[in-house]
Parts: C-alpha cells; structure tokens; sequence
C-alpha cells in the first residue's frame, strides 16, 4: 500500500463529506426562517441514508457488482460490501483496489460521498414545502436507481464512459473528470422533474422569498470550495500532479467564474451582491469539475467566466417559465454542468475542437450530456410522480404558511419570542 496515495484518498473523501454540510448552510440560509431547520435536516438525511442504502446494495450497483448492459451493476455481486472491505487475511479493510496502491475500503469511502452530495444537492429545488418522510424514501429510491446507475454509466465502465457504447461509435472517448454529468446535470435534472410534479411553494412569483441569513449563505459557499479541493483533485485517485492541476484549475475556473458573476450582477442591478458572489462560487465549481484535468489554465478562467455569466441569466428563468426551483439548483447546477461538461468539446487539450482541432470530442459531450439528462428526467418523474400519488410530497398549506419547521420538525431555529421576553425584563 501507498500510504501517500491511502491518505490523500482519505483526506478527500473527508472533504467531499464536508460538502454536504456545506450544502445545507449555502441553502439553509436562502430560505426564511421558518424553514431553515428543514432545509438542514433533508441534507441530514441525504447522509444518513445514502451511507445505509451504499452500505446495502449502492456500491455494487455503481462498481462491485457485473455490469448488465452498461447500465448498472448486479447489485447483489458487492451486497454489504461483500468480498470488498475484507481481504484473504481476514483483515477488515485491507483488500486493495485493482491498479491502486490503497485499499478499496477507501475507495468505498470517497465514492459514497459523491452519492451524498448528489442527492443533497437536489434538496435547493425544494425548499420550504416537503415532508422529511417523502425525501427520506425519494433518497433511498433515487440513489439505487438513478445515482448508482449513472456513476456506472460514466465511471465503470458503462454506456457513458470512455469505452462505453456512445464514445466507441462516435470515436472519440467521453470525458468526465469528476461528476458534471454524474452529479450535477444528474441532480439539476431530477431537480426540475420533482418540482414540476410537486408544485409552487404558496405565493411564488406574486411576494418575494427573501434569504434569512446571507452570511450562512456565503459560510456555505466557502465550505463548499474547500471541500472541492477532494472532490476535484481527489479524483486523480493519487497524490500527484493531476491532483495538483486539478486543484489549480477549480481555483482559477472558480475565481473568474464569481468575478464574472458580479460583473453580470452589477450591470443588471447596480450591486456586487454576497448572494450572487456565493452562487458565482458555486457556479464556477461545478462548470470546471468535469474538466478539472484536460483544460489549460488560460481555459479553466474561460470556462469559469462563461458559467458566471450563463448561470446568472439562467437563474432568472424559472419566473419566465413558472417552475419554482426555489434556490435556483436548475440555473447553477444545471446549466453550469451542461456548460462545463460540452466545454470539453472546445477546450480539451489535444481532443477539443479548439484546442485539438477535433470535432468528434464536441459531439460526445453532448451526447452525453443529453442521454445523462434523458435517463435521470424520466427515472427520477416514476419515482417522484409514485411518491406524490401515494403519500406524498407536500405539507399543507397551512402548515406552509405557519412554517414547515413547525409542522415537520416541531421546532423553530430561533427563539424571536423568548428573546423578546428576556430584553422586556432586563428593560423592566
């Protein structure tokens, strides 16, 4: 074993695991205060449930198990992890992974932290209006059939891969450093499917839905950059150059993208905002991740300025066309995956039609990009729409109004009454 790659590994998975939290304070402070603890806990329950269902039968699906027709694993083939985390020793831990010089237990561990951040991401899209109960089941289902099969698709080997079915024909290997496909497009997709099946929060487009806490907004964006360090350079899968590129370009792409942003930001309204600063942040992360590795710096900056500018118009959208993706996971998530992932098509170093003089990289981005969002929409519209016809997706609209952290978690984040009370009496 390397125990300079084993630790690396480790080290980014425990940033990638970092994301999630980072997650829910970049969207818990978007939303009212009414609803904060909600938003906190359908990101809870995006890791504790994805840790369960991986543990079960996700990890086969997505790399143990025999793949059956480039889409999934045998779920069964690595079911508990089986014949993965112990080696002929009988040493929990210690069986290594094909061509690495680390264990698979660590390969497990940095996988299943994809999985979580995935399917936390989607939680922006409905902020305000879901039950705990519906999201912990729609996080079961979502990841076996949806997740699982997608990162087999593109990262084992499958339909969407380098050798899979989609490049072998066009003649040109697809390209997905770190999840633009498998994460974002993925989420950003179910994201908008859900949504338009479970409806508008109460009052939308007519009364605005001002962020409580901008600070815990931007506090999520800079957990969300330091985590990435993991998620884009410990997708090198060692401790060396790629990893140190890697980590680079998601800097550069990141900074122009947020710069670019606020320039689009400024001419519009007049202000730098902190929102649009942190979405910028968000934006640029998630354009330069399938691309982290393959793109010079002068084109990580490029993509990154391209995504600010896109994904700040995009998230305007939603009002023109009357889906209410509450904290804009289409606009930034989207729209900055499908625009980092067909970049490649340009940018890629000796394979881009830019910077390789090739068309055929072009087509095989979009084509998986398109077949990524074709199969997550219509998985994720069974498994939503099953959902809403049987115990369904929204609280009341009262128990909307009064606050959904009071109808579904019985609490409330601040005490605005007993602080209140404690000021009157010390004024007394």
């Amino acid at each position: 074993m390397d125990t300079g790659n084993a630790a690396w590994m480790l080290t980014s998975a425990s940033l990638v695991f970092l994301m999630t939290p980072g997650v829910a304070f970049f969207y818990g402070g978007m939303v009212r205060a009414k609803a904060v603890l909600n938003m906190l806990m359908l990101s809870a329950a995006a890791l504790s449930v994805t840790a369960v269902v991986w543990t079960l039968w996700g990890w086969s699906i997505a790399y143990a198990g025999n793949d059956i027709g480039g889409i999934f694993g045998d779920p069964a083939t690595g079911f508990l992890l089986k014949d993965t985390m112990v080696a002929t020793d009988g040493v929990f831990g210690s069986a290594p992974v094909d061509g690495a010089a680390y264990p698979h237990s660590i390969d497990v561990a940095f996988q299943v932290t994809f999985a979580m951040i995935t399917v936390a991401l989607i939680t922006g899209s409905l902020a305000e209006r879901v039950k705990y109960s519906t999201w912990m089941i729609f996080v079961a289902l979502w990841i076996t059939f949806v997740y699982a099969p997608m990162a087999h698709m593109v990262w084992n080997g499958g339909l969407l891969s380098p050798d899979g079915a989609i490049s072998n024909a066009i003649g040109a290997a697809a390209h997905d450093f770190a999840g633009g496909t498998v994460v974002h497009i993925n989420a950003a997709t179910a994201a908008l499917v859900t949504v338009l099946i479970i409806g508008k929060r109460k009052g939308f487009g007519t009364q605005p839905f001002r962020p409580h806490n901008v600070p815990y907004v931007m506090l999520g964006a800079w957990l969300l950059w330091f985590g990435w360090f993991g998620f884009n350079a410990g997708s090198a899968f060692a401790a060396n150059g790629t990893a140190g590129y890697a980590w680079m370009s998601t800097t550069a792409a990141t900074g122009a993208a947020m710069l670019a942003w606020g320039f689009t930001e400024k001419i519009r309204s007049g202000h730098f905002t902190a929102m649009g600063a942190a979405s910028g942040i968000v934006a640029g992360l998630v354009a330069i991740t399938p691309a982290a590795d393959v793109v010079s710096p002068l084109w990580a900056m490029v993509i990154g300025a391209i995504a600010g500018v896109l994904t700040c118009l995009a998230c305007g959208l939603k009002f023109k066309l009357g889906y209410d993706d509450s904290l804009d996971v289409v606009g930034v998530h989207g729209v900055g995956g499908f625009t980092g992932t067909v970049l490649i098509g340009f940018f890629g170093q000796g394979t881009g039609l830019l910077a390789g003089g090739d068309w055929r990289q072009l087509v095989v981005q979009v084509v998986i990009a398109l077949v990524a969002i074709l199969y997550s929409g219509v998985i994720t519209a069974i498994i939503s729409f099953a959902l809403e016809k049987t115990i369904g997706w929204r609280v009341t609209e009262a128990q909307e109004v009064g606050g959904i952290d009071l109808a579904d978690q019985g609490e409330r984040a601040y005490d605005f009454a007993g602080t209140a009370s404690s000021i009157l009496k010390e004024v007394k």
